[in-house]
């Protein structure tokens, strides 16, 4: 291999790594620029001033800068990175990632950042093919605070509600960012002899209210033992895992329903949910807030619909 092919290999290596906020298919993109463009040229019809005036309007903005400060906070100096590698094709973007996502979401209070990057775990691993956006995640998680263990138990949650292949390729993602950061990780492992249904039974009613064992009792007269199932697994064996607590599954759940889509009635139970755990109304509806840059404003209107029937059932208020 020349020096120009390792030069050009070492490039793509580093920008799809640091690519990984906004996604692989835009990385791919920037190593396509042309070279009038590297080289600062600005492309046909662009204005003169292009990326470096786009820049220094954003470097007076004060939604930019509580971004970047907030960025560099979450992610350390990779999340800059990102920004800055979007210069040549995407300035814009680049910006709004930092003004909104960083600016305007992260900074809001009801929810800590350690919260915040479980919610977004959630829901990452939920839409699938998020590859390189778990990977800057999971990262990011680990560098506010998130425990090795805590990053797992969220992803092993997320089975009942996103199936076996979404949660296995999350925690592939997983083993890399431990990987690359040192992490020693001990995997703690459940171990309980007691009956799987009742220890479900007890958990569920913990979480969901009797209502969940209504659910259950529904399903006898088509489907019995989709209900144990649900009894056994979900609760006897996922939801009793103690390293996650129940305030924090209920947010990773929250962002997973939300950004899956098309899951009314489950929002809805674990919205409710979330509430008898311990989480605020106000902290829900900060829950779904989070979502937007992940998922989009479609899903979380539609989430914070559930969550206000939720709340007027309940006579909730979130302020």
């Amino acid at each position: 291999m020349n020096a120009s092919r390792k030069t050009a290999e070492f490039s793509r290596r580093t920008t799809l790594t640091g690519g990984a906020l906004v996604g692989i298919g835009l990385a791919e993109g920037l190593l396509g620029a042309a070279p009038a463009a590297a080289a600062g040229a600005p492309a046909a019809g662009a204005p003169a001033a292009g990326a470096a005036a786009a820049g220094a309007a954003a470097g007076e903005n004060s939604r930019y800068v509580r971004g970047l400060a907030m960025l560099r906070e979450t992610s350390g100096e990779r999340g800059a990175a990102v920004v800055e590698s979007l210069k040549d094709i995407a300035p814009d973007l680049g910006r709004f990632v930092v003004e909104f996502a960083y600016g305007d979401i992260y900074p809001r209070a009801g929810l800590d950042l350690r919260e915040r990057e479980l919610v977004t775990l959630g829901s990452l691993t939920a839409q699938g093919d998020t590859a390189p956006q778990l990977n800057f995640h999971i990262d990011a998680a680990l560098h506010v605070g998130v425990k090795p263990a805590e990053v797992i138990e969220a992803l092993i949650h997320l089975v009942p509600f996103m199936g076996f292949p979404r949660a296995l390729n999350a925690i592939g993602v997983a083993r890399t960012v431990f990987a690359d950061r040192g992490v020693a990780f001990r995997p703690p492992v459940m171990n309980d002899a007691r009956d799987r249904y009742k220890r479900g039974v007890d958990k569920l009613v913990e979480i969901d209210g009797r209502h969940g064992l209504e659910v259950v009792e529904s399903l006898k007269d088509i489907a019995p033992d989709l209900g144990r199932f649900i009894v056994e697994f979900t609760f006897g064996d996922v939801y009793h895992r103690p390293w996650l607590s129940p305030r924090r599954r209920q947010l990773v759940t929250v962002g997973a329903l939300t950004s899956f889509g098309d899951t009314a009635p489950q929002l809805r139970v674990h919205i409710g949910a979330a509430l008898n755990v311990g989480l605020s109304p106000a902290q829900v509806v900060e829950a779904l807030i989070h979502v937007v840059p992940y998922a989009g404003f479609p899903r979380v209107l539609n989430a914070l619909t559930v969550a206000r029937e939720v709340f007027e059932k309940r006579k909730a208020s979130v302020s």
